[in-house]
């Protein structure tokens, strides 16, 4: 094959080889920008926050051997907090672990592209191999065992945000930017829209340049359901860890760009009560070793490898909404009245299962993953897919029927809507987490039962309003 990128395998290659490639990636980007003043370094954690540090430019080059971290930044909750019941902090005793540069992702920064740039890294265990908590090995490590049996996975993401009003209304609460340069706000719901791209055009044009900038292949946006509301998709790819990287990469780059507009960009599931939730949505094909879409038959229909990829990943889907769904505010996306799948369910062309066979011809033949919101890890949510079609592939398991019509009246494989009952699945689902690895799954379990432990412990406003009087 001569379209199949190579799997990142740090303990294959040799560190000399590793410094050389880095050493000359540095030389480049100071020769063709002498500019540069700052560096930011850049782990991305459990939840898909960045962690690091801004470095200046000049100790760059000393980056060739790594650089260190605590392991405990993937024992961290929502907020930053280390985890001490994940077993990674005070309990080792806080240690540091090496971490090196991902390769090719020395890009400018879109806060401020002419002085800052930004790069990648990824954390290696004390003798060397990847850090199996690191939720980029953890998809590494899957994508790896498909390739070992011939298969070649290619993905594209979706990812559908919000951009915020800095100024909350009179209620205290978030509402749609007014179009720039006016006092006119949309609160109407305006899909597919040519003319609220039009309102935001400034902003949603510099999110493309920038792209394009920093190399993430994305098409340009559409308006979505909801006032403010709009997905961006990137191309499908066969370098799994790349189309992650991209995935976080453009999240932070909306975010900034959104900052240099005087908005807030936000990814959280579901931002408004009345207006829709902002899903992340994976479109999965599959390659055999001679290039053939292994997802379909010469007739263009699903072959027995995607009814076992099906089977799989409806039946982890369960205990994936840990994942897929990773704190409280994820879950009230998943209501009848949405576009949101509440089985683990799927259909041809419909939008109203987990997992849809789009209109296409073979060579397109895929499936979408449509359960994610967009506050999920990318690098988990691709992790969760490929360990679903996995577990299809050495298991013997039922295909429920493709459900016609409305998915949200069949009958089917009920999905958990809270937090703490998708928890008790993900615990409960030894084939799961021993695809994801029995350490990063009881470390994540850890920051999650923890962060819902102290979000329950809160007293909301609407408890006073309805039971200070009544109870």
């Amino acid at each position: 094959m001569t379209n199949i990128v190579e799997v990142e395998d740090f303990t294959r290659h040799s560190e000399e080889k590793r410094t050389s490639a880095f050493q000359l990636e540095v030389k480049t980007w100071l020769e063709r920008h002498p500019e540069t003043q700052y560096v930011d370094i850049l782990l991305n954690d459990l939840n898909g926050v960045f962690r690091g540090k801004r470095i200046p430019v000049a100790a760059l080059p000393r980056l060739e051997k790594g650089c260190y971290f605590p392991a405990s930044v993937f024992a961290m909750d929502i907020l930053g907090n280390t985890v001490e019941e994940a077993g990674l902090g005070q309990a080792l005793g806080e240690p540091d672990n090496l971490c090196i540069p991902v390769p090719g992702t020395l890009i400018p920064s879109a806060s401020d592209p002419q002085r800052i740039a930004q790069l990648l890294l990824t954390m290696c265990n004390q003798d060397g191999t990847p850090f199996d908590v690191e939720p980029r090995n953890v998809l590494n490590r899957l994508w790896q065992q498909l390739r070992n049996r011939g298969l070649f996975p290619a993905v594209a993401v979706e990812l559908e945000f919000y951009l915020v009003d800095k100024q909350r209304d009179a209620g205290g609460f978030i509402q749609p930017p007014c179009s720039p340069g006016s006092a006119e706000r949309n609160m109407h719901c305006q899909v597919y829209s040519v003319d609220n791209l039009d309102h935001f055009a400034d902003v949603l044009r510099d999110i493309d340049a920038l792209a394009q900038r920093q190399g993430i292949p994305a098409d340009g946006a559409l308006a979505e359901a909801s006032p403010g509301q709009f997905e961006i998709n990137l191309h499908h790819t066969q370098d799994i860890l790349k189309a992650c990287d991209d995935a976080v990469l453009l999240k932070r780059l909306v975010r900034q760009v959104a900052e240099n507009h005087g908005m807030t960009a936000t990814f959280m599931a579901k931002p408004y009560e009345e207006y829709a939730g902002s899903g992340m949505h994976v479109h999965i094909s599959m390659l055999d070793a001679a290039d053939h879409n292994a997802f379909s038959l010469d007739d263009g229909s699903n072959s027995p490898l995607l009814k076992r990829a099906l089977a799989g990943m409806i039946d982890l889907m369960p205990a994936s909404m840990a994942l897929l769904a990773p704190n409280v505010n994820a879950y009230r996306r998943f209501s009848p009245e949405s576009f949101v799948p509440l089985q683990a369910s799927w259909g041809h062309n419909n939008r109203t299962v987990a997992l849809r066979i789009p209109c296409g011809d073979k060579e397109n033949h895929r499936v979408e993953y449509r359960v994610a919101g967009a506050d999920a890890n990318p690098y988990l949510v691709v992790s969760t897919i490929l360990a679903g079609i996995l577990h299809g592939l050495d298991n013997q398991l039922p295909l429920p029927h493709a459900v016609t019509g409305n998915g949200h009246a069949a009958e089917g494989l009920a999905l958990p809507v809270r937090q703490s009952d998708a928890l008790y699945e993900f615990e409960s689902s030894y084939p799961l987490q021993k695809l994801l690895g029995e350490r990063f799954s009881r470390v994540w379990h850890s920051c999650k039962q923890c962060e819902l432990r102290e979000f329950e412990r809160l007293i909301t406003a609407t408890e006073i309003d309805w039971m200070l009087k009544n109870a």
